[in-house]
């Protein structure tokens, strides 16, 4: 069987089940453990799904001739 592939969305779902199993339920050490490690590496996996998404994000901006040119978006530009 392949193995579907996880999406942002769902791998947030899982980190916010793992963050209340741990924060609302007794769970032996190695369980909790276990789950710190998987909430981590879906961290990771999210943080890196972003950046990606990031630069991705193109900006269409209109240059001062009345061309328009595309370009990487900057989240820090003020319009």
């Amino acid at each position: 069987m392949a193995k579907k592939k996880l999406s942002y969305e769902d791998a947030l779902a899982q980190i916010e089940q793992i963050a209340q199993t741990l924060e609302n339920e007794e769970v032996s050490l190695e369980k909790s453990i276990k789950l710190y490690k998987e909430g981590m590496e879906l961290t990771l996996f999210c943080r890196n799904t972003l950046e990606v998404a990031e630069k991705e994000v193109m900006e269409l901006k209109k240059t001062f001739d009345g061309k328009y040119t595309l370009t990487a978006f900057d989240q820090n530009e003020e319009d």
